[in-house]
């Protein structure tokens, strides 16, 4: 078990916030289990909470398509999707990346440590990891098709596993300012709060550590967000028999929510915009010319811990 601490991660209980030296917390008597290589830190009323959300979810990323039998489909991301189904997904994804790397990452100048929130099946974590980064993952789904345990396709391309936490965003389990980086990775309009989600990913930035919004979908007016919402629950309804909102997640961004998170926190937002052709810059002009509601677009937030 020790193994899975290699890069000296400190951790506090997620049910009373004392610190650990280990997995079990000597003052509420909460332990962290591990299964399969991930640490379960997810008390037993939030495993109850969620377990709807993760079922009705699994179940849809199944229906989707997502992951694969083959080693190659993971090895691939975000460059490829071998399985052919949501290629047009990962393409933004993989655009996102570069420039994530190119223009954010890398002008820091070192290869620190970073905590991959929201990582799913750990494409981006293995991929950081093979340049040098210490990672930690953490998500709420742990199977071996789309969530951590998929990060066993990984094991054998890195000299030490990522260590992986089944952890919700607004209570990690993780000590005070340690983490040179925090990632949500197309996840941070998952939170049901916003502040809750950004309030623990500051707590664990270093002092002048980056938090990064990357491939959250953003829209010029809170209205359009919403119709998105609608419309995306109601094809949920007639595709897969649920509207998959048994979590109020929040789903977008708009610039007054970036604000608000702003002036809640004191810090300020780097606003940075990938390119991804201009067949996706003309969106919102066929959609206007069409009376259709805005789309989504994509950009990529940072904002820097104070020191």
């Amino acid at each position: 078990m020790r193994a899975v601490f290699h890069s000296g991660v400190r951790l506090i209980c997620p049910c009373c916030k004392a610190e650990v030296d280990g997995l079990q917390c000597p003052y509420c008597g909460f332990r962290m289990e591990i299964h399969n290589g991930i640490v379960h830190a997810l008390p037993p009323e939030r495993v109850a909470y969620y377990a709807k959300f993760i079922a009705e979810y699994e179940r849809i990323r199944a229906a989707e398509g997502r992951g694969s039998q083959s080693e190659e489909f993971y090895l691939a991301l975000p460059y490829k999707d071998t399985s052919g189904r949501n290629g047009q997904q990962w393409k933004i994804r993989s655009k996102s990346y570069d420039f994530l790397i190119r223009h954010v990452l890398k002008p820091l100048q070192s290869r620190g440590s970073i905590l991959d929130l929201g990582a799913g099946n750990c494409w981006m974590s293995f991929r950081l990891a093979l340049l040098g980064y210490d990672l930690v993952a953490v998500d709420l789904l742990t199977n071996e098709n789309d969530g951590l345990g998929a990060a066993g396709h990984f094991c054998e391309y890195l000299s030490i596993p990522i260590p992986r936490f089944q952890a919700e965003v607004a209570c990690l389990p993780f000590g005070d300012d340690q983490f040179d980086v925090v990632i949500f990775n197309a996840s941070f309009h998952y939170a049901e709060d916003y502040e809750a989600a950004l309030r623990e990913a500051l707590r664990c930035l270093k002092p002048g550590g980056r938090a990064i919004i990357s491939d959250t979908a953003w829209y010029s007016r809170e209205e359009n967000g919403r119709k998105m919402v609608a419309e995306r629950h109601d094809a949920f309804r007639q595709r897969f028999g649920t509207a998959s909102d048994s979590v109020k997640s929040l789903e977008f961004l708009t610039d007054e929510r970036l604000k608000g998170l702003g002036e809640t926190f004191s810090i300020r937002w780097t606003i940075h915009r990938p390119w991804y052709g201009w067949r996706w810059v003309m969106r919102p002009w066929v959609a206007k010319l069409r009376g259709q509601r805005e789309p989504s677009r994509f950009r990529i937030y940072v904002a820097r811990k104070h020191a």
